[in-house]
């Protein structure tokens, strides 16, 4: 019986989730539950020991410790958005790394809410169409601007917001494994994609 998690060639799909204090909880456990619905191997890392607190005060046990995942490979990695956790991953050196390190080896990359931001001031979204959170607009410098919920340039995929973290969440299992996967994760989920995913609908 075939792996659900495993793409043509056998290759288990991987992807990594960083999480720093302040994170948006919404965007965070809908992405870390729909990609492991899809057979994904998901690790969640975060950027302290034990339990982090979410902007809502929801607390969070990462799977690791950032520092444990700085050699790995990853087909995915995505960032949550949130604040104070945008800026707090923002500040983290290692995070930066994470992220030439997942596109020199020609990973996805994908951001949702203030996240995108990280990304700018990195400079890696020159060039790109993208979207993000309203409140950090103006800090998405030389990009294309979409107000769309989900948008794909390449490999770096951005979404607005927490309303917008199901489509965001099924666009990547589209990307990863095929729309069949999507078809199949959402008869358990049921979620509205009909509309939700903007010009790059499922």
């Amino acid at each position: 019986m075939r792996n659900e998690g495993v793409a043509e060639g056998g290759h288990m799909k991987k992807a990594l989730v960083l999480l720093a204090p302040g994170f948006e909880e919404i965007e965070t456990v809908t992405v870390v539950d729909i990609l492991r619905r899809a057979g994904i191997e998901v690790t969640v890392a975060g950027t302290m020991d034990g339990p982090l607190s979410g902007r809502s005060q929801i607390r969070i046990l990462p799977d690791v410790l950032m520092d444990t995942v700085m050699d790995g490979s990853f087909d995915l990695l995505v960032l949550p958005g949130g604040q104070p956790g945008t800026r707090n991953l923002g500040r983290d050196p290692r995070v930066q790394k994470i992220i030439s390190d997942t596109v020199k080896k020609e990973g996805l990359i994908a951001a949702i809410c203030a996240a995108p931001s990280i990304l700018s001031n990195y400079g890696f979204l020159k060039g790109k169409t993208v979207t993000s959170h309203p409140s950090v607009q103006s800090e998405l410098k030389d990009v294309v601007y979409s107000e769309e919920n989900v948008v794909v340039d390449g490999r770096w995929i951005t979404s607005r917001a927490p309303g917008t973290a199901m489509a965001f969440s099924f666009k990547l299992i589209a990307l990863l494994m095929g729309i069949e996967k999507v078809r199949e994760v959402n008869q358990g989920v049921m979620a509205d994609l009909s509309s939700s995913a903007g010009p790059t609908e499922f």
